[in-house]
């Protein structure tokens, strides 16, 4: 029986403040470049670092998509590692966008849970990737920094019931190039596409007995 394709979106932001390439997209441009392979089909998008357009542009991918998984890479001018993060918050959100907007609410969802946690063991992704032995450093975090990158995970988790990932990247030659970040990205997404197949196949095999 022909394993059926997977489709996997994965988004990265434009340019904002100091940042005019923005290292994500970046990123998401060198994954296009490797792709994931026949079975998944691959779509990358350049996201604007604007609240409205996030609200109406994650769950038009997902109603587009519907995806297994999603993968939203931002940029951080704090980070020197690959970071994953674990979750996203709903409120907080007082920075302004490229539109010079703020959400009136300061969150994300009204009346959604105050945190939503990716439904991918986020540390096991760290230990597996970090054993690839690839020439960059990964890290896990909880706070993906109520800015846009937040706001987009919170918004991501909340469409697919957790099954979306958020990877912080520094900036360009802060130290990684950008072949570097593309290949960081792309190991995670494997990484996440075969627990994911794992625990299809367990779920699979219950389903039999």
């Amino acid at each position: 029986m022909e394993k059926q394709k997977k489709t996997v979106v994965v988004t990265g932001f434009g340019p904002f403040g100091e940042h005019t390439i923005n290292a994500s997209w970046v990123a998401v441009q060198e994954l296009e470049k490797l792709g994931l392979g026949e079975e998944v089909d691959l779509h990358v998008y350049e996201v604007p670092v604007e609240y409205q357009t996030v609200q109406r542009l994650i769950p038009g991918l997902w109603k587009m998509h519907k995806p297994q998984l999603i993968v939203n890479v931002g940029v951080s001018g704090m980070a020197s590692t690959i970071t994953l993060e674990k979750c996203g918050h709903n409120k907080g959100y007082q920075g302004l966008d490229n539109c010079q907007f703020c959400p009136v609410t300061q969150c994300c969802v009204l009346g959604g849970p105050e945190c939503l946690h990716s439904v991918i063991d986020i540390d096991a992704v760290c230990k597996r990737v970090a054993a690839a032995e690839l020439d960059v450093a990964f890290t896990v975090s909880t706070d993906a920094g109520r800015y846009l990158c937040d706001f987009t995970y919170y918004t991501s988790l909340y469409q697919s019931r957790g099954k979306s990932v958020f990877i912080h990247v520094p900036p360009i030659g802060k130290p990684y190039t950008a072949e570097q970040l593309g290949r960081a990205v792309h190991e995670v997404i494997k990484v996440i596409l075969g627990m994911l197949e794992q625990s299809d196949d367990h779920i699979n095999n219950e389903r039999k007995h």
